[in-house]
């Protein structure tokens, strides 16, 4: 069972078909949390009114509403044969990195998230949060081995483009267009060497400031941008 916290998150998951066992929720002045109630409500969903000392001891935003739900289904390389835009994340540890990536790849229309097994984030509440309810809309793939799922990727018709910031091509300067996978390595190991030499081609975005690394998500969003930018943003 997962639980997701927030009043923008929870709304979103009351819109989608996602099964939900029980809402918990602080009475407060919000026009946003009686709508919450009222679509609960409409759905028959169970409702728990708590007091305030229930949500101290949850540590995020959680705004005064929860969610228990269905544990997360992750989807697999079978349910994106459609697909044309796929970022590959390699070693995201962080939970809000993987969350905010979430939200952008949504956001940018791309159609999965893939992340391994092993040494990632998985999707939990704080995913839940920081996607601001994207992950509901959008496929994330849990994979046991990515340079495999790799060799996968291409053999489907993708180009696999991994981000290093030593690379020698710009972004801006490659051409991204057709079915791509972008490659998002670790902020401090960058992309693993197997993963890295199963790339069609690394690149980088061009800095000009004297810090010269960025953070996952931001990398991540920047490098969405491109590829949805050079494909005329359809």
């Amino acid at each position: 069972m997962d639980k997701i916290y927030g009043r923008k998150p929870v709304l979103d998951s009351l819109d989608t078909d996602i099964k939900i066992y029980k809402a918990y929720i602080q009475k407060q002045n919000s026009k946003l949390v009686d709508t919450i109630i009222k679509k609960l409500e409409e759905k028959n969903i169970e409702i728990s009114f708590v007091d305030k000392r229930f949500f101290d001891k949850i540590d995020m935003n959680h705004q005064g509403v929860m969610l228990e739900v269905e544990s997360f289904k992750y989807a697999t390389i079978d349910d994106i044969g459609d697909a044309r835009r796929l970022i590959i994340l390699d070693k995201i540890e962080d939970p809000h990195n993987l969350g905010a990536i979430i939200r952008s790849a949504e956001s940018f229309g791309f159609d999965g998230v893939i992340i391994p097994e092993r040494r990632s984030a998985s999707v939990t509440s704080t995913v839940y949060k920081t996607s601001a309810g994207a992950i509901n809309n959008i496929k994330v793939i849990r994979v046991t081995n990515l340079t495999r799922t790799i060799k996968d990727l291409k053999d489907m018709g993708f180009w696999i483009y991994g981000l290093a910031g030593e690379a020698d091509s710009d972004i801006s300067k490659t051409d991204l267009k057709g079915k791509v996978a972008l490659v998002i390595g670790n902020e401090g190991e960058g992309i693993s060497r197997l993963v890295r030499e199963n790339c069609d081609m690394l690149i980088n975005i061009p800095m000009l400031g004297k810090v010269n690394s960025l953070n996952a998500s931001v990398a991540a969003g920047i490098s969405m941008y491109e590829l949805l930018r050079q494909n005329g943003f359809n």
